[in-house]
């Protein structure tokens, strides 16, 4: 099965423009999310960005980039703009969407989202443990799945908040696995009533009946949505650095 990842990636982010090129710690966070994707050696790494200068950085330390339409209206949009541009992407089996705001992604992670797909799924994600401070954190995307005895199963519904208990209960992680056809068929459906009210792009796929399987992985690092993330993930990784010294 041969795959490819692409991280999609926007200056113009709402909540902390400039994302991509700020710094952790000396190296830029679009820098740090490529370095973790090359480690996973699933495939080819791209960026796909909409500014020169996340192009030139990713070029001129040896990656891969491709410049997309900076009016895309999403990352998915951005992924598939990417992909098709990718030279031989009729070989390609399995596209991963990663996310350029997990610096701290264990490449090991990136793996299993992988798993979904490999079960017959055309959309993978993943889920981790969600804790109790981020239960009622509409920040915090939640996923409803059943995993029994499985480390694999089928995402039931999303939400941002919850006002029912429920036992099944994970956070979410924004990345995912697509087959070549599940994300042409994906980002050509219109948007759902669901998508809009949640701003949720996944229950694109939901409202639209397209299974999304989800692996359980325990301990996925947060990503960066503000300031205050970026100065937490900052911390531990000088943190990690001083320990190893």
């Amino acid at each position: 099965m041969k795959s490819v990842i692409i991280i999609p990636s926007r200056m113009a982010s709402t909540r902390l423009p400039g994302k991509p090129l700020m710094a952790i710690d000396g190296i830029p966070m679009i820098q740090r999310v490529w370095q973790q994707a090359i480690e996973s050696n699933i495939g080819e790494v791209f960026v796909a960005c909409s500014e020169i200068e996340v192009y030139d950085l990713i070029v001129s330390n040896g990656g891969k980039a491709i410049m997309t339409d900076p009016n895309l209206p999403s990352g998915t949009d951005r992924v598939h703009s990417a992909f098709l541009k990718i030279k031989n992407n009729k070989d390609i089996d399995v596209i991963i969407n990663l996310q350029g705001d997990m610096p701290l992604i264990n490449p090991e992670h990136i793996l299993k989202v992988i798993d979904p797909i490999k079960r017959n799924f055309t959309i993978g994600t993943l889920a981790t443990n969600l804790n109790d401070n981020e239960l009622n954190n509409p920040n915090v995307t939640k996923v409803e799945v059943d995993f029994k005895k499985n480390k694999i199963a089928q995402a039931l519904s999303f939400y941002r908040e919850v006002t029912i208990e429920n036992k099944n209960l994970y956070h979410h992680v924004g990345m995912y696995s697509y087959t070549p056809d599940s994300i042409n068929t994906f980002i050509n459906l219109p948007k759902s009533k669901n998508e809009i009210d949640l701003s949720l792009e996944q229950m694109r796929a939901m409202d639209s009946n397209i299974p999304i399987g989800v692996t359980y992985v325990p301990e996925v690092p947060m990503s960066v949505d503000t300031k205050e993330d970026l100065i937490n993930i900052e911390t531990n990784i000088r943190e990690h650095n001083d320990k190893s010294r």
